[in-house]
């Protein structure tokens, strides 16, 4: 099973048109066009019954405190942990190819509701949901795709993984707003066959991305 991208390009900066966040002239960071990515995947198993899609952020500070702190860092060697950026599950067998912009085109505060998407398919509630919610005009539910937005002071550049997969099963046993890692456990003894592509992203201006 191959993953390709016409807007990614594996262990490649990740454009900001992608992204939730991006660099600004007179502030830290600005919201960004948070467009979902065109992915498409080929050579899959026969005996596919569904897809699923993940993009996960592996490298998030495991301590929020500092972040987006004026006169504080994060150090590079800080311990980090996952942030899921988008769980789509029920994908048609028939769907091999996702259009730039099908699943996300801008930015929804507060979260949307019905994120855009192949028919059928169910998505679920991205990380964003609890980063979001001590912000007011903010917070809400998250679900689809959300992009990059990492730590404007993080020493670290991030990487986003994003997953398709082939299962199985027509349907995941999943409740209405499940999580990545919701998704990831029903998929146990499911799974076909799995392709992935990784890019970076950074909004520290004194990382070198490539």
């Amino acid at each position: 099973m191959k993953l390709t991208s016409n807007d990614l390009t594996d262990q490649q900066p990740i454009d900001p048109r992608f992204a939730f966040g991006r660099l600004a002239d007179d502030a830290p960071m600005a919201l960004s066009d948070n467009l979902s990515p065109h992915l498409a995947w080929h050579d899959t198993p026969p005996a596919t019954r569904s897809f699923a899609v993940l993009c996960v952020d592996i490298d998030v500070p495991s301590r929020i405190d500092d972040v987006n702190q004026e006169g504080k860092t994060l150090p590079a060697d800080l311990a980090r942990v996952d942030f899921c950026h988008w769980v789509m599950v029920d994908v048609d067998p028939a769907v091999t190819e996702l259009r730039t912009g099908q699943c996300s085109n801008g930015i929804t505060p507060k979260g949307k509701d019905n994120p855009p998407g192949p028919d059928g398919a169910r998505q679920g509630v991205n990380d964003y949901t609890s980063f979001m919610a001590g912000d007011p005009d903010m917070a809400g539910t998250y679900r689809g795709y959300d992009g990059p937005c990492p730590p404007w002071n993080d020493e670290l550049l991030h990487r986003y993984v994003f997953t398709v997969y082939a299962l199985d099963v027509d349907r995941l046993d999943l409740a209405e707003d499940f999580t990545g890692p919701e998704a990831l456990q029903a998929m146990q003894g499911h799974v076909l066959a799995d392709a992935s592509l990784t890019g970076t992203y950074t909004l520290n201006p004194q990382i070198k991305t490539a």
